[in-house]
């Protein structure tokens, strides 16, 4: 098989997207650890958990919407248990299963840090471009997303 090099509009369109997959987390993280004490995946975490019916998923629903292992997931979730925003308890329809809720302290922190975690994403991504590019940008991402993730693992939770 003969490899299709990038020519040099899709070298740039690369290099570029792939310095935005390193930075961009960087800064994400760096804001929520100083106004909030919080990684940027456990507020996804707990951000996923503020979504769903009675703020309560089942571990294996949750690591599969944040794009987790079980054993990393449980990780997380325990390090937020010991700040009291997370807690876990058996399923009453499995109990072979264990859901994870955010608590009334992990919805009041939630709802803290939400405004600066938006300026955040509003600083460096949204109001940095035109609203044809934010257009332009959902459904490239769309269209990558699910190259990605066939199986709509994670597209399913960003269709509203």
């Amino acid at each position: 098989m003969r490899t299709r090099w990038l020519d040099e509009t899709e070298m740039t369109a690369w290099v570029r997207l792939a310095a935005v997959l390193e930075l961009l987390p960087g800064v994400l993280d760096s804001q929520l650890r100083r106004d909030a004490e919080l990684t940027h995946y456990e507020y996804y975490v707990m951000a996923m958990l503020s979504e769903a019916p009675k703020r309560t998923l089942r571990m294996t629903a949750l690591a599969q919407r944040t794009n987790a292992t079980l054993p990393r997931l449980s990780h997380v979730v325990k390090r937020l248990e010991g700040r009291e925003l997370v807690e876990r308890f058996p399923c009453p329809e499995d109990a072979r299963a264990t859901n994870a809720r955010l608590t009334a302290t992990g919805w009041k922190k939630l709802r803290a840090t939400a405004p600066g975690h938006v300026e955040t994403v509003r600083q460096h991504v949204i109001d940095v471009l035109t609203p044809e590019q934010i257009s332009q940008l959902a459904g490239i991402a769309g269209a990558i997303l699910e190259s990605v993730d066939p199986d709509g693992n994670l597209s399913a939770v960003y269709r509203r």
